[in-house]
């Protein structure tokens, strides 16, 4: 598979939040607004990027039986330093994201990926995985972070849409409204394509892996 085969797989074919229904907890919590939606997809991004290289890397030393705290090791260092970088130099995005940061150590998507692909696949592939998941991540908490947004708040990027008389629909960006705009999305997304998300988690993406082939047995 290509290098942008692969990106475009993690954005539309298996993307994280739509068709894997992955790291729902930061998506459904940290959605009020779009500069929330982009600062933890992003955040997730980098720590899905150096996390693959660096496991991708390591993959051939790490022994088989503590390659998941060893994994855990790789992305807590990782996070530590997406951390003290929004803390440096976004810290009203730190604020806003609170405890959800530190949170991406046991964010599912990115043990997903250091297990599934990065310690079965070469350096370029590897981060190739991470930008593209990443990339689709950020797109949908931008896509539902904003609808909240503009419905819940009247703006958008903190830039006042409606007049003074109008009203926005506040329950929007309360928890209720997290659950009705992800649930508008995937009712979109399956509408648009093909194939329908039936189950969440891995068994979704319908890859023949060895678990499958297991379960399946």
């Amino acid at each position: 598979m290509s290098l942008l085969a692969i990106i475009k797989n993690g954005i539309v074919d298996e993307n994280p939040t739509t068709r894997l229904v992955l790291g729902m907890c930061p998506t459904l919590a940290v959605t009020t607004s779009a500069i929330n939606g982009i600062g933890m997809g992003v955040s997730t991004l980098a720590v899905l990027m150096g996390s693959n290289i660096v496991i991708s890397l390591l993959r051939s030393v790490i022994p088989d039986k503590v390659r998941i705290p060893s994994y855990i090791v790789v992305i807590a260092g990782f996070v530590t330093i997406v951390q003290m970088t929004i803390k440096a130099f976004a810290p009203s995005v730190d604020q806003a994201l609170g405890i959800f940061i530190p949170l991406i150590v046991v964010n599912c998507i990115i043990l997903a990926r250091a297990e599934a692909f990065a310690s079965k696949n070469g350096v370029l592939a590897s981060a190739a995985d991470g930008l593209g998941m990443g990339i689709g991540f950020t797109i949908m908490l931008l896509i539902i972070g904003g609808a909240r947004e503009i419905l819940g708040n009247g703006s958008i990027f903190g830039i006042a849409l409606y007049g003074q008389t109008a009203s926005p629909a506040l329950m929007m960006i309360l928890p209720p409204g997290g659950f009705l705009a992800f649930g508008v999305l995937i009712g979109i997304v399956n509408m648009l394509s093909e194939k329908k998300i039936t189950q969440i988690g891995c068994d979704s993406c319908g890859a023949p892996c060895k678990r499958n082939a297991e379960n399946r047995g």
